[in-house]
């Protein structure tokens, strides 16, 4: 029964209720997150609303739930593969109509349902980048495409965030492929029918040349006429075994949780092309559709790297991991450490501030025929009212939009100095970013253990098995959001005093989960400053694998980043030369060096065109 105590508990035991009963699957765990939802298997992760239980996060959590349920009962992973496309835009494009048909089966016959999946809709189009399309081009298709089939089926008009991109391309899309459109409503019910209407689609948009997938593979052709009784929705066995094994890899940057025989080998089992069949069809997991005007760089990275068990991770906010009282006693620590520190990172912080205001400033076109009054020419005016060029007109600014991420190495080599002026210089430098209107997430990074927790302890119970691969529980956490306002947080950066708090690092890992909500931020520029003290480091993990296996995938990380992701990486190494590692990188020897070369490579970044 469940605790009335706790009634998140009570809402996520009903809810995963509800959807192993929509689902037909009595396996479906499901799981609360503060991060971007995301199904993997017969593992579902919702967002995870208040404790007061608010109705429109209710809802949305309902939503994706329902999303993930109705995917796993109507959804045949291996048939979508068959028939998926190899182009990435129109691979992207064929999930994203796939997702919508399964939803509206659920929508047609479940009124509670179809409220969820609306809700969850919007949820999506809040960070989509169909809400900041200013021209066709900058439309992501998979996007629309979902949308309009969503409307056709259910007869749910598109959510009011995501019209005006939607009005873009739409006239084009019912120009082009219309009729094929129209046909979709009579095969909703047929997997393998409405997977040709929807490559079929895809010609008339031109996305796609030669032959149906089908018609190219003998085996798939058969079985898509003629087998779809064995291979429908019907087939839950053959399904689940196929969305275990092929079907559902995840879309997210960063590792959300998992069972841990989905876990073992996550990186290096899936395909990228494969990473469609999952809710990430529309962009669910991580807020991330693929459109056309920007690169892959938001589908996961293929590393041969593994994870032992994800089940006792953790993503905190610094505020649930000591109380306010605390707190507050920590950072007045913190301040005491550092006075004489303080006021020379203030003055280069406030250097950088004019620099970004002079960017920032305002200019004017003067002497112009129309825009606004000139006060300064309203003599004219007087003399002569019919005098045209009595007006001026701002110029556009070429700064743009932009989001900081401070991820910092939270390890037990930081101890004593280093971690104090990590501390306070962050806390100056985003203090002097909001100024000038650019947000600024803190982020650390470091383990829940020493030597394992309770990772190892599971592997020792398990016998033992060989390549587990990372081995210790990651905590990652959470000092201020980019969101937030700098006053609110400015306590959370003394819990880095906290005794205890630092152990050790697993540097890949915690660079793809701050880039990935980087990558899921709406601004124009992302920039990521990575502040550690040496190489990756977990005796636990380095001690069951090789010397360099942290390191490597360190490594492939950063070279992944730095080729395909639209984030700048810049690294700054106390006492270690991490300039081997990043491209853009600077060694100090002293900690004390550091708020000032925190600033000036900020500087150099913003300087830049």
């Amino acid at each position: 029964m469940a605790d009335k105590d706790n009634p998140l508990e009570a809402f996520r035991q009903v809810l995963a209720g509800a959807a192993r009963a929509i689902a037909r699957e009595p396996e479906v765990e499901l799981s609360f997150s503060t991060e971007a939802p995301s199904a993997q298997g017969k593992s579902v992760k919702v967002p995870m609303p208040g404790r007061t239980l608010p109705e429109r996060e209710v809802a949305e959590a309902r939503g994706f739930a329902d999303a993930a349920a109705l995917r796993l009962r109507h959804h045949n992973p291996a048939l979508h593969a068959r028939g998926a496309p190899a182009e990435d835009i129109a691979r992207a494009i064929f999930g994203a109509v796939e997702q919508a048909r399964v939803e509206a089966l659920g929508a047609r016959a479940m009124a509670g349902v179809r409220a969820n999946l609306a809700r969850a809709t919007e949820m999506r189009m809040r960070t989509d980048p169909i809400t900041r399309a200013r021209s066709r081009a900058e439309v992501p298709l998979d996007t629309a495409l979902g949308l309009i089939v969503r409307e056709r089926l259910t007869g749910e008009a598109a959510p009011e965030a995501a019209r005006a991109g939607l009005d873009l391309v739409a006239d084009w899309i019912e120009e082009k492929a219309g009729t094929d459109l129209d046909a979709l409503g009579l095969a909703v019910d047929d997997q393998a029918a409405f997977a040709q209407l929807a490559t079929k689609v895809l010609k008339d948009l031109d996305l796609v040349e030669g032959d149906d997938p089908a018609d190219r593979d003998p085996e798939a052709g058969e079985q898509g006429e003629g087998g779809d009784e064995s291979e429908g929705e019907a087939d839950d066995e053959d399904q689940d075994e196929s969305a275990e094994g092929e079907g559902e890899a995840e879309i997210r940057v960063e590792q959300g949780d998992s069972s841990e025989d989905e876990q073992e080998g996550q990186y290096e089992d899936q395909e990228l092309g494969e990473s469609d069949d999952g809710l990430g069809d529309e962009g669910e997991e991580g807020m991330m559709p693929v459109r056309p005007n920007r690169p892959l760089s938001d589908l996961p990275p293929q590393f041969d790297y593994r994870v032992f068990t994800t089940r006792y991770d953790e993503v905190i906010h610094a505020a649930e991991l000591c109380d306010e009282a605390e707190l507050t006693r920590l950072r007045a620590y913190l301040d005491q450490q550092l006075t004489h520190l303080q006021g020379a990172v203030t003055k280069l912080a406030n250097r950088l501030q004019r620099r970004l205001m002079a960017q920032q400033s305002r200019s004017w076109d003067f002497d112009q025929e129309e825009g606004l009054l000139d006060a300064a020419r309203l003599a004219r005016v007087v003399v002569n009212p019919a005098h045209s060029l009595s007006y001026k007109v701002e110029r556009d600014t070429e700064f743009r939009d932009t989001v900081v991420t401070l991820l910092l190495d939270n390890s037990g080599s930081m101890r004593g100095r280093p971690i104090s002026i990590a501390a306070i210089s962050a806390d100056i430098l985003a203090r002097t970013l909001e100024r000038c209107g650019v947000k600024v997430e803190i982020l650390g990074f470091t383990t829940r253990a020493w030597k394992g927790g309770q990772a190892r302890e599971k592997w020792l119970a398990d016998g033992r098995p060989p390549n587990p691969g990372r081995l210790n529980d990651l905590r990652h956490i959470v000092y201020k959001q980019a969101d937030e306002p700098w006053r609110r947080a400015r306590r959370n950066l003394g819990l880095m005093m906290r005794e205890g708090l630092l152990k050790e690092n697993i540097d890949g890992e915690a660079l793809l989960w701050a880039h990935g909500r980087l990558i899921a931020r709406p601004e124009e520029r992302r920039i990521l400053m990575v502040i550690s003290d040496g190489a990756p480091v977990d005796d636990s993990t380095l001690s069951v694998n090789s010397g360099t296996y942290l390191e490597r995938h360190l490594r492939q990380v950063i070279g992944w980043i730095e080729a395909r992701s639209p984030v700048e990486l810049v690294a700054i190494g106390i006492g270690h030369d991490v300039t081997r590692y990043y491209e853009r990188a600077v060694t100090i020897m002293d900690a004390e060096q550091l708020g000032g070369t925190m600033v000036e490579q900020l500087a150099s970044l913003f300087d830049q065109n």
